[in-house]
């Protein structure tokens, strides 16, 4: 199942098979009905010869550009980049942002995405300042077996100082193939020393649950993704739940971009009744395929309880199926803010070089026929966190001092207010006033009083902001008030 997004990619050979298939019974026909038809059976035939002559007309054009580039231009040129950019021409040509050739690090993160596992060493990580430091070490996975401790620093991948890295980009050193050997050097204590470990099959949760906080009878739920596992897991994060007392779930797909839709027919039947429609797809022959609730796709395991869902603008593609499911054949609430909109369904072709196509090949309507491609699905309660929760990452490369003028200091503003400080400056002037609540702030928090926003000052903020956003959750809050109903 590692080379899909949506589909099998069993599925996929099927069509295309299909299709050839169709070809094959069109010739038979044609030399069955030639004499009885006459005429009318070679415009069809003719019909398939010209669109055959065609696209071989058009191979042959680009084989012509192809060979003519190579073997005359100026300079010398790599195969890989001008068949690439062939490819790369094509889908362009279709404006259509979901359809790309994905190289071999795009392909493999988005196989370990859709498989639920990925190549690595189990250890959770965070960034703190310039270093990488290790919050835990997975039970039974390379980390954990080499003794790797939370707050362990990594200071060195493969001989290589990680110090200033992303989090993004030390976490894909540390990512590869099951099998092979990273290096690291780990700072503890004060004394620093090296391990070597062996890459192994580290599986991904897309499923948390746990009982609300507020009322031990509600399960919280939240689904990250749609993997091959996940289905499984929701089933049984259900039952888990059930037995520690929970009688309501709010299912939470919020910032969910979605994944296979097998899993998202399995989780959305497991809300209706039999017979009811889950999602209709519909390819190039436009004929819509209907996909029901049966106790095929759901094992035979239903919800019942009353359930609300969250969503938000970055719910997307099989989050966006689950709770129009929900919505329109249960009727489930859906609580937070209209979702992404994203209506296509994409299967990819793999090729022997560890890259491979993504393209769309059918759209897919709720289940009363709604397309809401670049339009979302609009929620029955609007509730969002404060606005500040959107604002845009404040860079750190520069320290802001009094005299300058910015759009990232009229941010840094609006979160200082957010934190409660007495500002009147809020148009990205950083005037007295906001030099002196920046003071304020770096004494408040026992930070060096410099009256500039640096690094240190600004991350501090950034942390402190979210920490409040997380406890003023709206959405949540919203939804537990209509299971309380």
């Amino acid at each position: 199942m590692k080379k899909r997004k949506w589909f099998k990619k069993a599925e996929l050979k099927k069509k295309l098979t299909q299709k050839k298939f169709s070809w094959l019974t069109l010739l038979v026909t044609i030399l069955c009905t030639v004499v009885v038809s006459g005429g009318s059976v070679f415009l069809v035939m003719n019909h398939q010869m010209n669109a055959l002559k065609q696209a071989n007309q058009a191979m042959g054009k680009i084989s012509t550009v192809y060979n003519a580039l190579y073997n005359n231009y100026y300079k010398s040129l790599s195969k890989t980049k001008l068949v690439e950019g062939a490819i790369n021409g094509m889908i362009e040509s279709l404006g259509d942002p979901y359809t790309e050739y994905m190289n071999a690090t795009e392909t493999q993160e988005l196989n370990d995405s859709i498989s639920g596992s990925f190549g690595g060493i189990g250890a959770q990580v965070q960034k703190s300042g310039n270093e990488i430091k290790i919050i835990a070490a997975i039970s039974g996975t390379p980390a954990a077996k080499a003794g790797l401790k939370a707050n362990d620093v990594i200071v060195k991948i493969n001989g290589k100082s990680i110090s200033g890295y992303s989090l993004n980009k030390a976490v894909s050193l540390m990512r590869g193939k099951i099998g092979t050997k990273v290096t690291l050097t780990i700072k503890r204590d004060g004394s620093t020393f090296t391990k070597t470990l062996t890459r192994a099959e580290i599986p991904v949760t897309t499923v948390e649950g746990s009982l609300a906080k507020e009322d031990k009878k509600v399960g919280y739920i939240v689904v990250s993704s749609f993997s091959e596992n996940t289905a499984k897991e929701f089933k049984q994060t259900i039952k888990k739940l059930r037995k520690k007392g929970a009688t309501s779930f709010i299912i939470d797909v919020r910032n969910n971009p979605g994944g296979l839709l097998d899993q998202a027919l399995a989780m959305s039947s497991m809300f209706l009744k039999n017979g009811k429609t889950i999602v209709q797809v519909v390819g190039r022959d436009g004929k819509p395929t209907v996909y029901k609730a049966s106790n095929e796709l759901d094992d035979n395991f239903k919800v019942t309880e009353k359930t609300v869902v969250l969503m938000n603008g970055s719910s997307a593609s099989a989050s966006e199926i689950f709770a129009a499911a929900l919505k329109q054949s249960a009727n489930v609430t859906l609580v937070g803010t209209k979702s992404y909109g994203k209506g296509t369904v994409q299967n990819t072709l793999p090729f022997t070089d560890n890259t491979q196509l993504k393209l769309t090949i059918a759209k897919w309507l709720t289940p009363n026929g709604t397309w809401i491609h670049s339009k979302g699905l609009s929620p029955d309660v609007k509730a969002d966190y404060p606005s500040v929760a959107y604002l845009p990452a404040i860079s750190t490369k520069k320290t802001y001092s009094e005299g300058q003028n910015s759009k990232q200091i009229k941010n840094l503003q609006k979160m200082l207010i957010y934190l409660g400080y007495d500002l009147s400056e809020k148009t990205g002037y950083f005037g007295d006033q906001t030099k002196s609540v920046i003071e304020q702030y770096q004494t408040d928090n026992n930070l060096t009083v410099t009256g500039t926003a640096n690094k240190e000052t600004v991350e501090s903020i950034e942390k402190q902001v979210a920490k409040k956003v997380s406890k003023s959750d709206n959405a949540y809050k919203k939804a537990l008030e209509q299971l309380q109903k």
